[in-house]
């Protein structure tokens, strides 16, 4: 099993500038405190070169506790070492990734649909975001909200390991846990009211069996 579901701590951190009350890097300390499986820093507003250096602290921060990815970014991937990269439906192609970063990397995939969720595993993707479940306000133009139906759907059809992702919370994880997916990825549950650690450990409790 892929490290990233043989992880206990079930919860992926997706990281937004925009939602920050100090800075990413104080961000993801917090979270990898609290206990997260994976981080996928997020960032569309910064030069490579600022990336790059955020980048380098946040893989320190993670370094044997979890995983660092790194969203669209194949570049700022290969430069600070990450683990691996997600890949969005507008992002590079994954094939083109693959051939930069090796086979030992990590490549995720977004699936908004079925079709997308079997393209990806046929083209050698090692997980699935798939989403949005709900509706969601953290990321511009946000698609409508697919839920549970799709879930359902993808588990039935794919192999792949499944990261839920889109307007998850603690009012609706259980409808998520309930199909079966046991990875979720976050952005407004975790910098809610600002108190990431609080919210972290408020969702893994959540999420016991």
């Amino acid at each position: 099993m892929h490290p990233l579901f043989n992880c206990r701590k079930p919860i992926y951190f997706i990281t937004d500038s925009r939602l920050s009350r100090a800075s990413v890097v104080d961000d993801v300390a917090e979270a990898v405190t609290a206990g997260v499986c994976a981080v996928q820093y997020r960032e569309k507003n910064k030069t490579k070169g600022e990336m790059i250096t955020e980048a380098l602290q946040l893989k320190t921060i993670c370094s044997g506790k979890a995983l660092f990815l790194v969203n669209d970014y194949v570049d700022v991937a290969l430069a600070v070492d990450a683990d691996g990269v997600h890949l969005g439906e507008e992002d590079i192609h994954y094939t083109t990734a693959r051939k930069q970063l090796g086979p030992k990397k990590i490549i995720g995939m977004t699936a908004n649909s079925i079709t997308e969720a079997l393209a990806a595993q046929e083209e050698g993707a090692d997980y699935l975001g798939v989403g949005p479940v709900f509706a969601t306000a953290s990321k511009k133009n946000a698609l409508q909200p697919k839920g549970i139906r799709l879930l359902k759907q993808v588990m039935a059809r794919t192999h792949l390991p499944i990261v839920a992702i889109g307007g998850i919370n603690e009012t609706n994880i259980h409808e998520v846990m309930d199909v079966g997916v046991r990875h979720i990825a976050m952005i407004e549950g975790i910098y809610k009211n600002g108190n990431i650690k609080k919210n972290i450990t408020i969702l893994r409790k959540l999420m016991q069996p």
